[in-house]
């Protein structure tokens, strides 16, 4: 049950928050020039005002800060996800521990790069009391992304193969570490020789795309059947292999494209009984996102799902906001995190 909305009597606070501002579009972004501002902000009706102990900065907050999303408004302060403690809204949420992500919060309306946000009281989720702030910042968008995946497509069997394309990446890892809280034995596709590197509930066996035909080593190990669920995280460049390895009645999960126009055997595709399900959590709001995180919450009470390890290296002050982008464009594998105190 959500509390009960602000009492008419319980005037909003305002306070001036100190945010990351970008004034207009970049070319590229090495020409990023976000600027830090102090702004007064006020909690809408439906709204609290968390106090932000971290952000994480996503590959689309420097995609929309390089015109690739076109909805997205300017000028703005970017940042989709957050951790931070209630400050201001109705009695029973000041002083809780929250965290958070959006669809919405900072492409369409100012976000979490700043030292305090506003935002819908349906919309925040209870901190996960075993992790650090930072660690919580870090959920966001990789495990809401997974988790929708699963959500559309079916969430993974204890009898079922879910195969990941791009096992190491940020999603990637969050789709290994959902498929096998679930039971379902997981098979994860590298583009080069490596270990899998992330959390994991059991074993991942994994595929070099750069030694093998990934379809056809996926079929020979699951006996000739193929994967239920593949989790394409690459897009285009494995859509193929992917569609080759689905099973009878296999899920195809997209979340990315390079090339955005691909071959497609419907025959196959029918004769196969196949889904394929494309996911953007750019369209899902604050509230609809905190539904999704509100799911994910007894597997990282449990520690069957574990947040990515912070880095300190990977840390960066609203102050060095370009560099923090500049490390997230340039395909860092750390997970960047902004941390208004600096």
């Amino acid at each position: 049950m959500m509390p009960a909305p602000p009492k008419p009597d319980d005037p909003p606070v305002t306070v001036e928050a100190l945010c990351v501002r970008l004034p207009a579009k970049a070319d590229n972004p090495a020409s990023l020039a976000p600027g830090v501002e102090r702004r007064p902000l006020v909690r809408g009706a439906n709204e609290l005002l968390v106090e932000v102990k971290a952000a994480a900065v996503n590959p689309s907050d420097v995609k929309a800060a390089t015109g690739l999303m076109p909805y997205a408004v300017f000028p703005r302060t970017p940042g989709r996800d957050y951790a931070g403690f209630v400050i201001d809204g109705p009695a029973d949420w000041i002083g809780r521990e929250v965290f958070g992500s959006s669809g919405d919060l900072g492409i369409r309306r100012d976000g979490s790069h700043a030292t305090h946000l506003a935002v819908e009281t349906e919309a925040v989720v209870e901190k996960p009391r075993n992790l650090s702030w930072e660690e919580s910042a870090g959920i966001g968008v990789p495990f809401v992304t997974a988790m929708e995946g699963f959500r559309r497509a079916g969430t993974p069997k204890s009898h079922e193969t879910v195969l990941v394309m791009g096992v190491n990446g940020k999603v990637g890892q969050a789709a290994v570490q959902i498929a096998s809280w679930h039971g379902a034995r997981v098979i994860g596709v590298v583009r080069k020789s490596e270990p899998y590197a992330g959390h994991v509930n059991g074993k991942v066996e994994i595929v070099d795309a750069s030694m093998t035909d990934v379809a056809a080593r996926v079929r020979e190990l699951t006996d000739g059947k193929g994967a239920d669920i593949v989790f394409n995280t690459v897009g285009d460049p494995y859509f193929q292999a992917a569609h080759q390895s689905l099973a009878l009645r296999g899920r195809q999960i997209l979340i990315a494209a390079i090339d955005r126009i691909v071959p497609f055997n419907i025959l196959e595709f029918y004769r196969g009984q196949h889904t394929y399900v494309g996911i953007d959590t750019l369209g899902l709001s604050s509230i609809a996102t905190g539904a999704v995180l509100r799911e994910l919450g007894p597997g990282f009470a449990s520690g069957h799902l574990k947040p990515f390890p912070i880095q300190p290296s990977a840390v960066f002050s609203l102050e060095q906001a370009k560099a923090a982008f500049l490390a997230v464009a340039g395909s860092s594998r750390d997970r960047v995190i902004l941390r208004p105190a600096g």
